[in-house]
């Protein structure tokens, strides 16, 4: 199988087993372990976006190009914000104001849970097609914190009994994180020339939702801040495992 559709349909399963998760009797779970799960979320992001993504495209193109790209990436996910209606779960509704209570809250955190994934495919896009190896490690570290992140995308929405709508918002977030994979990757076969930018755009916005999305909501004032913290050092080092293991 093409390596790049391999990694496109690991993320769309990893994804998928979270939604499974949160729907079947692990909806259970309890909002503190929704957070550990988050904060591994966030610590394999972080590091994905560095040993993925930065460090092998400074190594190569130098700094001026991925640090532009970083900065692009900033800047592509803060516009997918400001222009896209949106709600966190703790921050409330984002976007713009003329569109504040016209959708459904269900179809907000949609659209917050679809701003989430796609930095997420541009990763493992990007990365398989600088590296098939590398792609492959980032997509297998990706589709593991998919697994809390797919439970947290619905259960929250079968807390208003919308079961249906918590399973149809799971997959079109995975069909989401997936096809943003293949569209970097096939942009960047045409467009080869791009790729330090396009790294360090990746990176730059898995690194937005981390501090700038993620963190916010699962530390927010009334929160325990052990838990996200141990699921935030799980996360660190899992993805340096799947580093160490994958390159010896």
């Amino acid at each position: 199988m093409d390596p790049l559709v391999l990694n496109a349909l690991i993320l769309i399963m990893g994804t998928l087993a979270g939604v499974a998760a949160g729907v079947l009797p692990f909806r259970k779970w309890g909002e503190g372990l929704v957070d550990l799960g988050l904060g591994f979320t966030g610590g394999v992001m972080l590091v994905a976006s560095f040993t993925s993504l930065i460090l092998p495209a400074v190594e190569r193109w130098g700094f001026w190009q991925v640090g532009l790209g970083i900065a692009g990436g900033v800047a592509f996910i803060r516009l997918l914000d400001v222009l896209l209606p949106h709600e966190h779960l703790v921050k409330g509704y984002e976007g713009p104001a003329v569109l504040a209570g016209k959708l459904k809250k269900s179809w907000l955190i949609a659209l917050a849970i679809t701003i989430h994934n796609i930095p997420e495919g541009l990763a493992v896009g990007v990365s398989t097609i600088y590296n098939a190896e590398l792609g492959f490690v980032t997509a297998l570290a990706i589709a593991i914190q998919d697994v809390p992140e797919g439970a947290a995308v619905v259960m929250p929405l079968l807390r208003f009994r919308l079961l249906k709508t918590a399973v149809l918002i799971g997959v079109i977030s995975a069909v989401v994180e997936g096809g943003a994979a293949l569209a970097s990757a096939l942009f960047l076969s045409a467009v080869p020339l791009a790729m330090g930018a396009a790294m360090g755009l990746a990176g730059g916005a898995m690194m937005y939702v981390t501090a700038a999305e993620l963190y916010p909501d699962i530390y927010a004032e009334d929160k325990r801040k052990d838990l996200p913290t141990y699921g935030f050092v799980a996360g660190v080092l899992t993805m340096l495992y799947l580093d160490v293991a994958m390159s010896s």
